[in-house]
């Protein structure tokens, strides 16, 4: 520790607060109101993604209409928010909410888990597509290719918000982190997350949709999606700061349970590549759209 603080020193590393402020989770304040940077983001996800899926499905071959997206969005809102708060509560803090059950309730508290999120948003889809008879497999094609944005906006906010700091370190970039407890300079892991998990992301299923035929291939998107996510959240959990609640799986396995959570999403993404070739490629056209193929 002795070390890292004088080499901060010496170095001039930025400290987070000089660099966003004392609150930085607040963005503003209408009639008193204060806007948090992740309501933003959560809005900017959703309209970005939305935006980029209309253009996605205008394309010929889209397994679901206008209509559909318009219905995918409200059934996501809540896929994430009930999803990736329950997530929370089981993978990462069940022993505090059995405790104090009233605290799963409070929201603005924090706590959301990315892997609860996801599974939320495929209960979504399974409604959706159940209720309109709609490919399964395909739809998740297409909602995975908009995930990416939300995921970026996500992780930006991690940072603003100064939460889920990385590992100490010495490299030129790091930051330092006062409510990590120390002056320790520190990875900025999420702007990690944000360039893997989003832009690198969402530049590799882009490329497979819009240059390949990888759209009439069901899952196969949705595959690669859950092992470019699985890859990045495994690596960059090296360089992220352990949660605090399950520092003691790190202890006995040397994962992290973030980088555990990942397997199942690896193994299942690497099935749905290897088996999209065999599946049935012929794309009926969707009722209530232009899209055929």
């Amino acid at each position: 520790m002795f070390l890292f603080a004088t080499l901060a020193e010496a170095t001039q590393y930025v400290n987070f607060h000089d660099l966003m402020g004392d609150n930085s989770a607040i963005a503003f304040s209408v009639f008193g109101l204060p806007i948090r940077w992740y309501a933003l983001a959560y809005l900017a996800g959703i309209f970005v993604g939305y935006w980029y899926l209309t253009k996605l499905i205008d394309q010929p071959g889209s397994p679901m209409a206008r209509r559909h997206a318009d219905d995918m969005i409200f059934y996501a809102m809540l896929g994430i928010i009930l999803g990736g708060r329950i997530g929370y509560v089981l993978f990462y803090n069940l022993e505090s909410y059995i405790r104090d059950p009233a605290a799963v309730f409070r929201l603005w508290d924090g706590g959301m888990s990315l892997h609860g999120g996801v599974l939320g948003v495929l209960v979504a889809i399974w409604y959706v597509t159940r209720k309109e008879k709609l490919s399964f497999l395909r739809f998740c094609d297409y909602v995975a290719c908009v995930v990416p944005f939300g995921l970026f906006f996500g992780r930006l906010a991690n940072f603003v918000n100064g939460e889920l700091w990385g590992r100490a370190t010495t490299v030129p970039w790091a930051i330092i982190f006062p409510e990590s407890g120390t002056m320790d300079p520190r990875h900025p892991s999420q702007l990690y997350e944000a360039g893997l998990e989003g832009i690198v992301m969402m530049a590799v299923l882009a490329w497979f949709f819009w240059r390949t035929d990888a759209r009439y291939k069901p899952g196969f998107l949705f595959g690669m999606a859950a092992i470019l996510y699985g890859v990045s959240r495994f690596v960059v959990e090296y360089f992220r700061e352990p949660d605090v609640q399950r520092q003691w799986v790190v202890d006995m396995t040397g994962l992290s349970m973030g980088q555990w959570l990942t397997v199942p999403m690896l193994l299942a993404g690497i099935w749905l590549v290897a088996t999209a070739k065999g599946r049935r490629k012929r794309v009926e056209p969707v009722a209530g759209s232009d899209s055929v193929a």
